[in-house]
Order: C-alpha cells, then structure tokens, then sequence
C-alpha cells in the first residue's frame, strides 16, 4: 500500500542511534498532557518528519484535537529553549527543528496509539510499542510519586508566599530610605506618646514653617502656646483659628499678640469636635489639642481630602 511505501523509506543519518535514547526523553508536557512533537515521532520511526505529517494528514479523521494539535509560536518558542537547555544534544536542536520549518505538531498518548493503525511497518510496530510502554512507565511514576510532587508543591507555594514577604518587606524599607532622605518631605503619619512635648512641638513647627499660603487651625481649646506656635510661619503666610468660643477664650491674648506680631485671625465654630490642621492644601487629623501634644498618646495622619470639603461645613 502507499501508507507503508510512504513511511518505510531508508532512514535519514540523524536517526542512526536515536532507538538506543529512552523514549522518555522526548514526552513532555504541553497544554496539561504528555505529548511528542512530531520531529522527535520521525527520528524514532526513522522517516522524514514531513513524510510522517504527509502519512497523517492522508488520515487527517484518525486524529482529532485530542489525539494531536499544532502549537502556536509561543508553546514552540518555550518548548525549543526547554529543550536547548535539558537536552544532552542541546546542540543539535536548531538542526531538528528544520529552520523554517512550519509550526510543528504533537500528538497525545492516544494520537500515538493511533499512529499504530496508520504506520504498519515492522520498525512503526515496535517503535509505538516502546512509546506506548514509555507513557505508561510515565504514568506509573508521576501516581507512584505523587506525594513528592504535592510536597514539592507545598514548598514551592510557600517560597512564593516567603518571596512576597521579603518583597513587601524590601518595599517598606526602601520607602523608609526615601523618606529619610527626602528632608522636605510631609509626614504621613505618627504617634506621640506620653512625655515627646519637644517632639510633637517641633513636628507642628515644621509643619507651619512649610507653609507657603496659608495655616489654619481647626481646634476647640486654644491659648497662648497656640499663637506662638503658628509664629513659626513664613513672612506672608495667612493664619486663622476656627474654635469654639465656649473653651477658648484667648481675644485679650490675640489683641496683644496681633499689636506686636503677624495676625492671626480668630474665627467661631461649634460643630466640629476633632482637631485639624490644614497647611496650604494638606490636611492633617490631629488626636488632640495642639497645646496639650505630649502629654498622653496622640496621633495624627495625613488625609487625601481637600481642606475646603471641611472648611465648607464649618459653622
């Protein structure tokens, strides 16, 4: 018949030797199954791969997408560097692969198995029976070892998991660096304890020297301390106090102050019960009053709200 004539031409130099190599060497694993690439099928079967892929598609029914598929650029680009780096004949790969050569074509354990019906020749016979036996003994040793691998999972899964630790660790040091180094930078946010009266003055005297336009302060108990503190800022820079009369009465201190220093303009508010600091466009939400900062545990953050959206609701 053409099918045998077709397959049982002489064998190409390339393939002297390539029955001694273990099957298993060329089965690998694409798209979750265990395939062959039809290159690899040939040498073993001692033919041309395109004489083998001429043979196949004359019995094009035989073979479904489950018994063989072509692969796309990307699974041939992975599967030919796999193999250059794994193969002890790394060096011949690119020769295999034929060049220019079209997608190539793998075929499952089933395509295989198929391969048997289309190639009779007595090397196809006992060729497929080596294949065959080779997927089985595969089989075997991935169920006899599977513990292995699901071990070897569990550890590879908590590398992972160990890596996005250290990344995220790395990432907050770095970001450690970068504040520290970055002099101007604005705190995000922070706590004073007990007893850092210093600490906490200097922070909110830092945070009212940088500003360019303007420094309000949002906070019901204000005193004398208050109006030096917001001393601190630049020449040009506005000030204004919103508070609640009721708890600070400081207008006989603001007539001194204002007589010698910068204004500060004092403005009522009952409807607000946390402290805020607003310097330029930054808002900060502050624990406490800032005259009493340092003497218990307060804290304080940055917030990613507009200081008009408070300043609206003011009254």
């Amino acid at each position: 018949m053409n099918e045998d004539s077709n397959i049982n031409s002489a064998p190409s130099t390339i393939n002297h030797g390539s029955n001694l190599m273990p099957v298993e060497n060329f089965i690998h694993v694409i798209r979750g199954r265990q395939v062959m690439l039809d290159s690899d099928l040939a040498r073993l079967y001692g033919v041309e791969t395109r004489r083998l892929n001429e043979q196949v598609k004359r019995n094009v029914e035989r073979f479904p997408m489950d018994f063989m598929f072509q692969l796309t650029k990307e699974e041939t680009k992975d599967l030919k560097s796999h193999i250059a780096t794994s193969s002890p004949e790394s060096e011949d790969v690119n020769s295999n692969w034929g060049g220019n050569r079209k997608l190539p074509y793998v075929f499952t354990e089933n395509g295989v198995a198929m391969l048997s019906s289309v190639l009779r020749s007595k090397t196809a016979i006992e060729v497929n029976i080596r294949i065959m036996r080779a997927f089985t003994a595969m089989r075997g040793f991935v169920v006899n070892n599977l513990h292995m691998f699901q071990r070897l999972e569990t550890i590879e899964h908590h590398q992972l998991l160990m890596q996005k630790h250290l990344y995220e660790h790395d990432a907050r040091i770095e970001e450690v660096f970068t504040r520290l180094n970055a002099k101007d930078a604005e705190p995000m946010e922070g706590l004073f304890f007990e007893g850092q009266i210093f600490d906490a003055y200097t922070l909110i005297s830092d945070l009212v020297r940088k500003a360019i336009s303007r420094v309000i302060l949002i906070d019901n108990y204000v005193d004398d301390r208050v109006l030096k503190t917001l001393d601190k800022r630049n020449d040009g820079v506005d000030a204004i106090i919103y508070t609640n009369p009721k708890n600070s009465q400081i207008e006989l201190d603001l007539i001194k102050h204002n007589a010698q220093y910068p204004r500060i303009t004092i403005r009522h508010c009952r409807n607000v019960h946390d402290r805020f600091l607003i310097i330029d466009d930054v808002v900060y939400f502050i624990g406490g009053s800032i005259k009493d900062l340092g003497k218990k545990i307060v804290a304080f953050c940055q917030m990613r709200r507009l200081p008009e959206e408070i300043l609206a609701k003011i009254r």
